[in-house]
C-alpha cells in the first residue's frame, strides 16, 4: 500500500470555493502548510512483562504535540479499548491541565457504553477512586496527582482520549529518595530531523514557530 501524499495538482471545488490539497514539497513552501498533518498509524511499543497486547485496537490515533504540528501547545491520545487493561500504575502530576475523556466506541452512539474504569485522583489521605461506568470527562489540574488508571471490565468498546496541554506528552514522578523528576515520551515516532532515528524527546523541534 503506498503512502498517501498531499497533491497540489489536485483542485477539489465545493460550492464555490478552491480546496488546495498540498504535497509535503508544497507544504514546506505554504504560508499554512506547517498547521495541516496527516495522523501516522502507530502500533504499541511497550507494554508491561505478562500483559497482552491486544487490549487496544491496532492500528492506534496520536496527536504528537509540537513535534507535528509547530507551536501546538497540546498533545492527545485516540485509542479504543477492547479488553481490561491496567493502563497507568504510576502516580503522577503535570505542569499543565490534563483531560481524560471515556467514551462508547459503539459507533455511531457513543452513549453505548458498558465498562467498569477505576481512577485515583489525590495523594495519600486525600486520594479518591472514581469508578467510571458511563461516558466521562474528567479534568486534571496541573499540579495534582493522579492515578493508577484501571479499565478493569470492557464488556463493549471504550473511546479513551487523554489531552494534556504540553508541547509533548511527560509527567513528573516522585522518586524514593524524596526527589522528583520530569519525564517526557513522544511515542515510536521518527525524530523529525533524521528519519533514521527514532525520536528521544530531546525537545529541539519543540522551538519550532508554525510561521516560519
Amino acid at each position: 500500500m503506498s503512502e498517501k501524499k498531499f497533491d497540489l495538482t489536485k483542485v477539489k471545488v465545493e460550492d464555490g470555493y478552491q480546496n488546495y490539497i498540498l504535497t509535503e514539497e508544497a507544504k514546506a513552501s505554504s504560508k499554512f502548510g506547517k498547521l495541516v498533518f496527516e495522523f501516522p498509524q502507530e502500533r504499541n511499543e511497550v507494554v508491561a512483562e505478562g500483559d497482552p497486547e491486544d487490549f487496544v485496537v491496532k492500528p492506534q490515533a496520536y496527536f504528537r504535540g509540537a513535534s507535528q504540528i509547530p507551536g501546538s501547545e497540546f498533545n492527545q491520545s485516540y485509542q479504543i479499548f477492547v479488553k481490561p487493561f491496567f493502563l497507568d500504575r504510576v502516580q503522577h502530576r503535570h505542569a499543565k491541565d490534563e483531560f481524560l475523556i471515556f467514551l462508547g466506541a459503539s459507533f455511531p452512539n457513543v452513549f453505548d457504553f458498558d465498562a467498569k474504569i477505576e481512577f485515583t485522583l489525590g495523594k495519600g489521605d486525600e486520594a479518591e477512586t472514581y469508578v467510571i461506568d458511563k461516558p466521562t470527562i474528567i479534568r486534571i489540574p496541573a499540579g495534582v496527582y493522579h492515578c493508577p488508571l484501571n479499565f478493569k471490565e470492557v464488556n463493549k468498546p471504550v473511546l479513551f482520549l487523554a489531552t494534556l496541554f504540553t508541547p509533548m506528552f511527560g509527567g513528573i514522578y516522585d522518586l524514593p529518595d524524596g526527589t522528583t523528576t520530569e519525564m517526557y515520551y513522544n511515542g515510536p515516532v521518527p525524530c523529525k530531523y533524521n528519519k533514521d532515528k527514532k525520536c528521544d524527546s530531546c525537545g529541539k523541534c519543540l522551538q519550532e514557530k508554525w510561521e516560519k
